[in-house]
C-alpha cells in the first residue's frame, strides 16, 4: 500500500503536471525569446529612467545583459510566481482536499499511518516540481542559442532551474504542512498564496523600506538572491530552502499524527 499511494497520486496528476510544466515553459520560453529585442531596443535605456526604488524592487538595473534580463522578468518574476501557484495547489489538494471529500478515511483504512501518507504525498509533490523544472531548464537550452542566451552557461541556467523547484516544493510543503495541520482546503490556499505575494514583497521591497534584514525571511531570497544565472549554484541557498520545506512537512505531520480525524 506505501508505494501505491506515491504513485497513485503522481498517476492521477499526470495531466495537470504535464499542463503545468508546458505552460510554465511556454512563459518563460516566449519571454526570454524577446531578449535580443529588448537588448538591441534601447530598452536598458528607458528602463534607466524609472525611479530607483522601482528598478531595485524589480531588478532592473541590467536589463541589457542576458543573465539580467532573465533574471528580472523570466525568472525573477513569471516562473517563481506560477511555480508558487503550483506549490500552492497541489499542496492544498493533497491532504485537505481529501479530507474535506471524505476520501483520507478510505485511505486511513488501510494499513497505512498517517506520516506515510503525508510523505508519500509531499513526494509526489517533489515529483511534479522536478518535471516543471527540467522542461523549463531544456527549453531554455533549446532556444538558448537563437536567443542570444550563449553568456548564460548551462550549469548556470542549470542551477536557477534547481531554485525554481526547491521554490515550488517550499510552497507545497507549506501548503501540505497547513493542510494536514487543519484539514480545511479554503483557508490553506488563501494562506499559502497569501504568505507566498507577502514573502514577494519583503524580498522586493525590503532594501527599499530600510529593512534590509526582511529578506532573509524570504523564500525568494534563497531563490535569486545568489544570482544563480550568474553565479552558478548557491548550495547555502538551496539548503536553506530544503530546510525550510522539510520543517514545513514536519510541523504539518506532527499536527496530523494527532489531530482527531474522526477516522
Amino acid at each position: 500500500m506505501l508505494p501505491e499511494i506515491y504513485t497513485r497520486t503522481v498517476l492521477d496528476h499526470r495531466r495537470a503536471t504535464v499542463a503545468w510544466a508546458v505552460g510554465i515553459a511556454v512563459v518563460g520560453l516566449m519571454y526570454a525569446s524577446f531578449y535580443p529585442q529588448v537588448s538591441e531596443g534601447g530598452m536598458a535605456d528607458s528602463v534607466a529612467n524609472y525611479p530607483e526604488a522601482m528598478r531595485e524592487a524589480l531588478r532592473l538595473n541590467d536589463m541589457s545583459s542576458a543573465a539580467g534580463y532573465l533574471g528580472s522578468s523570466v525568472f525573477g518574476l513569471l516562473l517563481p510566481l506560477l511555480a508558487m501557484v503550483y506549490g500552492v495547489s497541489f499542496g492544498a489538494r493533497a491532504i485537505a482536499g481529501d479530507e474535506e471529500a471524505g476520501y483520507l478515511d478510505l485511505l486511513l483504512a488501510y494499513p497505512v499511518s498517517r506520516v506515510g501518507l503525508a510523505l508519500q504525498r509531499f513526494a509526489a509533490l517533489v515529483t511534479g516540481a522536478v518535471a516543471i523544472g527540467l522542461v523549463v531548464f531544456l527549453g531554455m537550452l533549446a532556444i538558448r542559442s537563437n536567443a542570444e542566451l550563449d553568456s548564460i552557461s548551462v550549469g548556470e541556467f542549470a542551477a536557477q532551474c534547481v531554485n525554481l523547484v526547491l521554490l515550488g516544493i517550499t510552497f507545497g510543503a507549506l501548503a501540505i504542512g497547513l493542510g494536514a495541520a487543519t484539514g480545511r482546503r479554503g483557508p490553506v490556499l488563501a494562506g499559502a498564496a497569501g504568505l507566498g505575494v507577502l514573502t514577494y514583497a519583503a524580498h522586493s521591497l525590503a532594501g527599499i523600506i530600510g529593512v534590509s534584514w526582511l529578506r532573509y525571511l524570504s523564500p525568494f531570497h534563497y531563490y535569486i538572491g545568489g544570482e544563480p544565472l550568474r553565479n552558478g549554484m548557491q548550495w547555502g541557498d538551496a539548503a536553506m530552502l530544503a530546510a525550510i520545506s522539510a520543517a514545513l512537512v514536519i510541523a504539518g505531520v506532527t499536527r496530523f499524527g494527532r489531530r482527531d480525524l474522526n477516522v
